[in-house]
């Protein structure tokens, strides 16, 4: 696995979109602080017969969703041996391992007993899906970190320089940084299928949750199949990330593009979102439940919505090699792959939600919407952060594209 072209950017990190991002993040640090003072209810519209709402259809199931290019490209590259593909694992390494860190967060504020997080770890419950979640999350999202490792080895090994007293420990961490890079070289294996087997399990069971809510959730949505409509969709949305992610950080920085690689990646989207739109049809027509397409609710506009303009479109649209070949065209179809992954869980667990109990619709608070977007600026302002003195991105020779 090479990955000599991988460098920091070194790029000026205080520019006005960072600044911007940093009040964002400002902003929802202050209602999360709210929210531990006051609690839930007092930056939150949450009730007990909507319990879940904007910081698990956005924070949770989608951070979940949109973090599955790390296990895609992982798998492709890896796996399957493309090595073709290698220059896009990191970055997308990084997404992940951003994406999940930031779920936990959202899942930090969003339970009630925040502090006891952790029980999950000592008291097993082996008939909840919910536990099973728990553990899979926890073990990726440590099996990311570890994947992430190399890319710190290979920023500071041999390079240890503290200043001061601690000067002292140069050699000592030094020593440590190359031990870990000679252990790692020949395991890393292990963990690379580990998070791809460990992916698919807890990609599926998010859908799975919500099996146990046939009467609250409209038929355009509940299917037995939704564990594997969980699944399929996460894997579709894999590379369309990954486009997404590179798109906007190759222009940020004033980087080249890495069309090169883009471009015949999403060749295996095509295959995978017709998989997921083959399977969202045939339930639809076998379950009969297109009889409720036409009944004009804010449900069926909202299904709608999802399925045309972030499921047929984009796929319609990645069947032209003209698309693929367009830096703009692939970003556009792809953020509306992103676009309608990202509806389609707000669809599942807010929308589509509609307990009988419930005598009021639920919209999120200014304080749920604080949270989530200081959630999401977080993400941003630290990735940039660790592309600018980390080797994630890669220095692609000179393209002209579309």
């Amino acid at each position: 696995m090479s990955h000599h072209h991988a460098a920091p950017t070194h790029s000026k990190f205080w520019t006005p979109g960072v600044v911007a991002l940093a009040f964002v993040a400002a902003v929802g640090l202050v209602a999360i602080i709210a929210r531990y003072i006051g609690g839930i209810g007092y930056v939150s519209n949450l009730s007990t017969a909507r319990p879940w709402g904007l910081w698990i259809g956005v924070d949770v199931a989608s951070g979940v969703a949109l973090a599955a290019g790390g296990f895609t490209t992982a798998f492709l590259a890896h796996i399957l041996g493309k090595h073709y593909y290698e220059p896009v694992v990191r970055p997308a390494l990084l997404t992940a391992m951003l994406g999940y860190t930031f779920v936990v967060l959202g899942l930090l504020v969003d339970i009630g007993r925040s502090w006891a997080i952790w029980k999950p770890m000592i008291y097993w419950n082996f008939n909840s899906v919910l536990f099973e979640v728990a553990m899979c999350v926890m073990f990726y999202l440590n099996v990311l970190y570890i994947e992430f490792l190399p890319m710190v080895i290979e920023r500071f090994k041999g390079r240890v320089r503290l200043p001061g007293a601690p000067d002292a420990l140069n050699r000592a961490i030094d020593s440590l940084l190359a031990l870990a890079d000679k252990v790692l070289s020949k395991i890393m294996w292990v963990f690379i299928i580990a998070g791809v087997v460990l992916s698919c399990m807890h990609q599926s069971s998010l859908g799975a949750l919500m099996l146990i809510a046939p009467t609250k959730l409209h038929p355009l949505w509940y299917t037995p199949i939704l564990p594997l409509l969980f699944l399929t969709s996460a894997i579709a949305v894999g590379y369309p990330m990954v486009v997404f992610e590179a798109t906007l950080a190759t222009t940020s920085l004033k980087l080249d593009s890495e069309m090169k690689i883009l471009t015949p990646l999403t060749r295996f989207t095509v295959f995978l979102l017709g998989i997921y739109l083959a399977l969202k049809v045939g339930d639809m027509v076998i379950r009969k439940t297109y009889v409720y397409l036409l009944d004009g609710t804010s449900q069926t506009n909202a299904f709608l919505i999802e399925m045309v303009i972030g499921v047929l479109a984009p796929w319609l649209m990645l069947l032209s090699p003209k698309v693929r070949q367009s830096r703009r065209w692939l970003f556009i179809a792809c953020t509306m792959v992103v676009g309608g992954v990202l509806l389609n869980r707000v669809n599942v667990f807010v929308v589509g939600y509609r307990p009988p109990v419930s005598e009021t619709n639920y919209f999120p608070s200014i304080g749920e919407v604080a949270i989530t977007a200081g959630l999401i600026a977080g993400l941003m302002l630290i990735y940039r952060f660790l592309v600018t003195h980390l080797p994630v991105l890669n220095k692609p020779e000179k393209e002209v594209i579309a």
